[in-house]
């Protein structure tokens, strides 16, 4: 719907239009347009006259509105209540559908004034993928026959809760990682191409996730996860990260032979298949925070990054608009403090590329807790609220002056960083949830390899702590695969790209009858037996915590508007109703 895309894309979310019409539709959408117009001043001025979608609105619909927010509400729940063809999910708290007569007139907010882009669903495109908004909303997620047969392998031999976890997690959808060029082409489930194409042939598609993985020098500042295109190469093939330079010749093997790879297997099935994809993680977060190692700090290094990520937004973008991107950044306990979240904005701002993005993953392959969402982002410094629960800290961060202790106030943080930072861009985002189900696992949570005492964590879901910031919860990290390799590995040779975080306390494989662990993205059973014995799956199963302070998640409502817009409320009496 050109209008309605018109309307986000501009910033004015409030604003209903039937698709490829110059016109609302029907009395009722005519209407609706009034009063969500007159409700939004930012939606009073139109990008032009001609944009007949996002026009002016009349003198009229303001006084309507401003006759009483409350006496609006009670018309829109009317309408609900008499649509006999409108239709309402329990899985999609966010959102209800509004349709008159046959034809559907868009998703509204849970409440009047919520920022939500309005879409209309226009049936005489009914295989067009979602185009802006919250590209999680409405779909069904793409569950990859590979990682349930990765976890059939530990099934077979596990017993009890653990192994009826495991097949519980068979079900349950998670990204695939494009961490090599030879991941993209090819049949089968265990290539992009051959994903989409099964994916396409779901009734109806199902949405996929993937992870853009493969930038030259790839994680600079860990040696688990090296990647395979190099600024330089070493006589071994490996990277050599101490040589400066401008990465010319591998930006074009970056280019040529991975994005630009992606780009075609894209253009063929966007507007087919909802398309997500996160964007490079831990590249750019490193370039804010570890300048002083020398191999992030190199000038090769910092071209492949930012060159690399805005090739590959601006190519993808371009070729499939369809396609929802995220950006790669950190997590909480990384970027949370605000030097480095200045850092990390002027670094996204120098590629000029956000009118591109959906907007940020973070807790990508991390372990950081969800914890319970403030009223804002720095609600708990300076020990403002510590009887607050959602000032809990199990990684002591907000001691150390960083206010994003768990990843509903890191995503507070980010929106509030950007939308300052950025003029226009006002972004969303997903959260990894694929292994923070338990919360204070670790001695030092700057560990992050193979975590002992882990467990996953809630499955992929839009029944977020406010959807107006939060997408979805989403499984990035494929639970049960290896973040990194012990130094000696489970065949007896010692790892090459063994990394000394993997060897912290913290980690699988250096305590008393583990197993080593295999190198990363590798199928690592005693990890995955692990986090299925701890998982936590649903806000009501499991505990959050591996000691005594058990931090319980709230109602699917979420904490940002239990505390500044409905105090009332401590569930959301429309989830799971009929």
């Amino acid at each position: 719907c050109n209008r309605a895309r018109l309307c986000a894309e501009v910033r004015h979310p409030a604003m209903l239009c039937a698709e490829n019409s110059n016109e609302p539709s029907s009395p009722t959408q005519r209407w609706l347009n009034e009063v969500l117009a007159a409700s939004s001043p930012d939606a009073a001025t139109p990008p032009s006259e001609s944009s007949t979608c996002c026009r002016r609105r009349t003198a009229s619909a303001r006084a309507l509105a401003a006759f009483g927010i409350s006496c609006v509400a009670l018309v829109f729940l009317a309408i609900l209540l008499s649509a006999s063809s409108s239709t309402m999910s329990s899985g999609a708290s966010s959102e209800v559908v509004v349709s008159d007569g046959n034809e559907h007139l868009g998703a509204l907010p849970r409440a009047l004034g919520a920022t939500s882009e309005f879409i209309a669903d226009g049936q005489n495109s009914p295989k067009r993928a979602f185009v802006g908004g919250n590209p999680f909303v409405g779909r069904s997620f793409y569950v990859n026959p590979v990682y349930s047969k990765e976890l059939g392998l530990s099934i077979s031999s596990a017993e009890g809760q653990t192994k009826a976890t495991l097949e519980e997690m068979q079900d349950v959808p998670s990204a695939y990682w494009l961490d090599k060029k030879a991941k993209i082409l090819g049949e089968g489930t265990g290539t992009m191409e051959g994903i989409l194409a099964d994916a396409a042939a779901k009734s109806p598609p199902q949405l996929v996730t993937f992870i853009v993985y493969d930038l030259p020098n790839r994680d600079c500042h860990a040696k688990a996860s090296n990647g395979e295109i190099c600024c330089t190469y070493n006589e071994d093939g490996t990277c050599d990260y101490d040589a400066a330079g401008d990465c010319t010749a591998g930006l074009a093997e970056y280019k040529s032979e991975y994005i630009d790879t992606i780009v075609s297997v894209l253009q063929k099935y966007a507007g087919l298949v909802p398309i997500v994809l996160v964007i490079e993680p831990d590249s750019l977060p490193n370039l804010s925070t570890n300048m002083a190692d020398p191999r992030c700090g190199n000038s090769a290094t910092q071209t492949a990054y930012k060159a690399g990520v805005a090739y590959a937004v601006e190519s993808i973008a371009t070729a499939a608009p369809e396609v929802a991107i995220y950006l790669d950044a950190g997590h909480g306990g990384w970027l949370g403090w605000k030097n480095n979240m200045q850092d990390y904005v002027a670094t996204i701002r120098s590629l000029g590329v956000t009118q591109h993005l959906r907007g940020f993953a973070t807790n990508v392959a991390g372990y950081q807790p969800l914890g319970t969402m403030c009223p804002t982002y720095d609600w708990c410094l300076n020990n403002a609220h510590p009887e607050d629960p959602c000032c809990a800290d199990p990684c002591h961060l907000t001691s150390e002056w960083d206010p994003s202790q768990n990843e509903h106030n890191y995503a507070l943080h980010l929106r509030k960083a950007f939308s300052e930072g950025i003029a226009g861009f006002v972004p969303h985002v997903i959260i990894d949830t694929g292994r923070n189900g338990v919360v204070d696992m670790r001695h030092d949570c700057k560990n992050w390899c193979n975590i002992r005492g882990a467990g996953v964590g809630l499955k992929p879901t839009t029944e977020t702590a406010d959807p107006e910031i939060i997408d979805a919860y989403f499984w990035l990290k494929t639970p049960g695969e290896s973040d990194g390799c012990s130094q000696t590995l489970p065949d007896g040779m010692q790892c090459p790209r063994y990394d000394a975080d993997c060897g912290s306390e913290d980690s699988l494989g250096t305590g008393p009858n583990e197993p080593p662990a295999p190198e990363a993205g590798q199928w690592y059973d005693y990890q995955i037996k692990q986090l299925a014995a701890n998982a936590r799956l649903s806000p009501s199963s499991g505990v959050e915590s591996a000691g005594t302070n058990i931090i319980e998640l709230n109602s699917a409502v979420g904490m940002s508007i239990v505390n500044t817009t409905l105090h009332a409320l401590s569930v959301n009496p429309f989830v799971g109703r009929s």
